[in-house]
């Protein structure tokens, strides 16, 4: 084929350019697919024809040991076949290749991977270095996208159809169903018709192969292609053109009429980048008029052949777009395309991530899972473990005359929901991990063990997600709450202290308040007391006032009217933070008082350390250990069945018992369920991942699996098959006992005294900015000879001063005047009183008419309303 195309695009390229002054001339050898020969004859081109350009070879294996040859004598070596990724232009820079390079396609082939959801593939690739060099490329690509690798099959070119059927039969024995095939054609034709034979060209199987094989799948014959129906392949996309149909139609006229006797073929992308290799090289020998720079030249060409662009790139021909297609009838149908900027997608117009409708091995429509059970008819072997309690979990019944088994339980019921989920039958049957006298085998890290031993295919049961136990095995998602928690006595609440009422406060906060309503109360009095008569009189009267004021405003009972308008702002603050700070104290009394409360009897394990405790727990569990993490001495642990928990929590550590059981939370839940009036769960204590369900390493039904167990908890199927088994837990919980009351603490109303002592301290600050910046001449000549002390005294003994000159002052010294009127004086007439003046009627002598305020004088008088003796001063 590359021959033909060789040829054919010498007597085409001239005919078209017959004014060109060089000429190619060709100069033929066979290398019989032998290395050491091609070698040779490369060798005897190169001394004897002193050739300027090889074309070839054919094979990657060829060209590594040729491009050596290449290197040394300057001499361009151009291969329009060799695709190995260890062909490369830099360690190698005489050598060109205008082909594709195999690493160019991984990402198209891993994307058809992730595209279909397959998690596990083999590699089977022929043991040559073409073979070989792709694999790591390849290998990589997989890991990045989370796809493993289970096996790879490594077949010799020297395999016999007996080796290969060896080799094929392994691959059976595994569940993984999908195969990415590297060979070249000889040895990949007789890999697909033997796979056909052997059945493994059916239904749930699929094939991929690279473009080796893809590119000439045109040119095997019916029985070849008939064994391949079903297989994916990707390779370069050709575009069609008038130009390439034309060239079809002169070259399989050509291939006719040099070979009558072969069979018709059609010209694969080898021989059409053979046939633009040619034109490429021919345009550069003339250009460079024969010189040696045609090196150079052969590189910058740039055209669009009949393959399409033609343009080498750091010595390769660059592709950017691959076509995937389905080997369906006579060849190649293709089903979309993939591009490094988008992907897969069905056509190169569409933007969307998707591929025409594809047929599959055995003229299946239903995409392959990609693994299966290794022999049919096999059934999954399912381990449970035999528990001596807690059987609403998981319940193993084996009858003595019969044999038969009978498994039951909430892990079960959940597992079977699972399975009926998945888009796939499962065929699985119960062993319970017992042994020869129908007794448990062992502890739980046992049965996970077996499973790692492959005695099991999985195992189902209540079974923790730990840590050790994922060394050797894989876990689904958990399906259950995790932790582990304590199961403690509650006891309840005495309502009858009589200083409950302290109660709803922590003490932090309690003093914190009370820190708070005396710094109120002395940053009003500061602002009034200089202004207000109210805050004023004896030392003892005036502590008593701002004591008394700052609690009354608790039940917002202050008589004392403020004058300042800072003392305002600040009351109007402080009385906004009471009223948060009452109402949450009286609803926290009212739950404390009016609702039952059952206390944990124990509330933290440093307790039960501390008191030197029993603590209880399931001898099959991994609880023990845990204890033991937490420095709990082993003497101070007792194994407790499940159906003596109530016993022994109600005797308690005095008297033979425990003082707590430590279990995980689905156990603890129940538990309570039955027995929620006289025991709580405090916690959790220590963090789990929950129950799971266990397979081996690679398996790939833990993805499936745990895809299902996280519809069916979003779902209302897992409290279906909760309320089964366990009942109404909610229910007990919320009837049984109420979630304590909690204390309410400094913490939670820190904001609240943030913003009332910011208001007041910053309503202080003017105040006294104030006061200073109003009587500062008076204050700086205040007892200036004096010392700091009596300095200081003299100050207070000015501020403690009434201020004369505030609002308050002047309107007080008009409405406490007073005036005194003669009780008998028959004359006297009330309308005439001024208005705010207090009139006095009394019994005692007064000079003047009561007409005239201002000329009354009495020097004793009593007020009518009093027994006090008044003192009037004459206006």
């Amino acid at each position: 084929m590359g021959l033909t195309s060789i040829s054919m695009a010498m007597d085409e390229f001239y005919a078209f350019h017959s004014n060109y002054t060089t000429r190619l001339v060709l100069h033929l050898r066979d290398s019989k697919n032998d290395v050491v020969l091609a070698a040779s004859e490369v060798v005897d081109l190169l001394q004897n024809e002193q050739v300027q350009v090889i074309i070839g070879p054919q094979k990657s294996s060829q060209a590594l040991f040729i491009s050596d040859l290449g290197n040394k004598t300057q001499v361009p070596i151009i291969s329009f076949s060799a695709t190995s990724p260890a062909l490369s232009f830099f360690r190698t820079p005489y050598f060109l290749r205008a082909t594709l390079n195999d690493s160019a396609q991984v990402s198209a082939i891993s994307s058809l991977t992730r595209f279909f959801s397959w998690r596990e593939v083999v590699l089977v690739y022929e043991d040559t270095a073409y073979g070989r060099d792709l694999i790591p490329y390849l290998a990589d690509a997989l890991v990045e996208i989370n796809t493993k690798i289970p096996h790879r099959s490594v077949i010799t070119l020297s395999a016999t159809d007996d080796q290969v059927k060896e080799e094929l039969y392994k691959l059976m024995a595994m569940q993984t169903r999908v195969f990415i095939v590297h060979m070249s054609a000889p040895i990949g034709a007789r890999l697909f018709s033997i796979a056909k034979e052997l059945g493994m060209m059916s239904e749930d199987y699929a094939w991929i192969m690279t473009d080796g094989l893809t590119n000439i799948v045109d040119s095997f014959d019916s029985l070849v292609l008939h064994s391949m129906q079903g297989a994916l392949g990707v390779k370069p996309y050709i575009p069609s053109s008038k130009k390439l149909s034309e060239f079809s139609v002169r070259w399989k006229r050509r291939y006719i009429k040099e070979y009558p006797n072969g069979e018709p073929l059609e010209p694969s992308i080898f021989g059409l980048w053979a046939y633009d290799t040619v034109w490429a090289l021919a345009m550069a020998v003339e250009k460079a008029n024969g010189s040696c720079r045609v090196f150079k030249v052969i590189q910058e060409e740039k055209f669009n052949g009949v393959s399409g662009e033609f343009h080498l790139v750091d010595g390769e021909l660059k592709v950017s777009t691959l076509q995937v297609v389905n080997i369906v009838g006579r060849g190649g149908r293709g089903i979309g395309f993939w591009t490094p900027e988008h992907g897969l997608r069905n056509s190169l117009s569409s933007i969307n991530g998707d591929l025409s409708p594809v047929i599959w091995p055995g003229e299946s429509t239903k995409v392959p899972k990609g693994w299966d059970i290794p022999v049919s008819g096999k059934k999954l072997r399912i381990g449970v473990p035999l528990r001596d309690g807690f059987h609403d979990f998981v319940k193993v019944e084996i009858d003595n005359v019969t044999n038969a088994v009978k498994v039951t339980g909430f892990c079960i019921d959940v597992f079977e929901a699972v399975v009926k989920r998945l888009p796939y039958a499962i065929s699985h049957e119960y062993i319970p991990f017992v042994d020869e006298h129908g007794q448990s085998a062992g502890t739980y890290n046992d049965l996970v063990y077996q499973v790692y031993l492959q005695k099991y295919d999985a195992a189902v049961g209540d079974i923790t997600i730990r840590a050790n136990r994922s060394l050797y095995v894989d876990f689904t998602l958990p399906y259950t709450e995790s932790g582990v928690a304590m199961l403690v006595p509650v006891k309840e609440s005495n309502h009858r202290n009589g200083w409950i009422f302290l109660k709803p406060l922590t003490v932090d906060l309690w003093l914190g308040t009370m820190a708070f309503f005396f710094y109120t109360g002395f940053v009003i009095w500061a602002m009034e007391h200089r202004i207000n008569t109210e805050f004023r009189g004896p030392p003892s009267q005036q502590l008593g006032t701002m004591i008394y004021f700052s609690f009354s405003t608790l039940v917002f009972a202050h008589r004392e009217k403020v004058e300042n308008i800072l003392s305002k702002l600040v009351l109007i603050i402080w009385l906004f933070v009471v009223l948060i700070l009452t109402s949450s104290y009286t609803a926290s009394l009212t739950s404390i008082i009016t609702v039952q409360q059952l206390q944990p009897s124990i509330t933290d394990v440093q307790e039960l350390l501390k008191n030197g405790d029993y603590v209880g727990c399931h001898n099959v569990s991994f609880i023990e250990d845990l204890l033991k993490q937490l420095h709990f001495d082993k003497s101070k642990i007792r194994s407790v069945r499940p159906e003596d928990y109530v016993d022994a929590l109600t005797k308690g550590s005095q008297n033979g018992g425990v003082s707590a059981i430590i279990h995980e939370i689905p156990y603890i839940k129940l538990f309570l369920a039955q027995h929620c009036k006289k025991f709580t769960m405090v916690g959790p204590i220590y963090k789990t991942a929950g129950f799971g369900f266990v397979f081996p390493k690679g398996s790939p039904l833990v993805d499936d699996v745990s895809k299902e167990i996280l519809n069916i908890i979003e779902g209302e199927e897992m409290e279906e098959i909760e309320r089964k088994w366990f009942g109404d837990l909610k229910a007990c919980s919320i009837d049984a006992k109420t979630v304590n009351s909690v204390n309410l603490t400094f913490q939670s109303f820190s904001g609240l005294f943030i913003i009332t002592g910011a208001a007041s301290t910053c309503a202080l600050l003017i105040f006294l900015a104030l006061f200073l910046s109003k009587n500062w001449q008076e204050l700086k000549n205040l007892d200036s000879d004096k010392t700091a002390w009596q300095r200081l005294m003299s100050l207070w003994e000015y501020y403690n001063k009434k201020d004369l000159n505030s609002h308050t002052s002047r309107r007080n010294s008009v409405s406490n005047e007073k005036v005194c009127v003669n009780a008998n004086d028959k004359n006297y007439d009330s309308r005439q009183e001024s208005p705010g003046v207090e009139t006095l009627r009394v019994s005692g002598q007064c000079d003047g008419r009561a007409n005239r305020p201002e000329e009354i004088s009495c020097s004793e008088l009593t007020s009518p309303n009093s027994d006090a003796v008044l003192e009037v001063v004459p206006h």
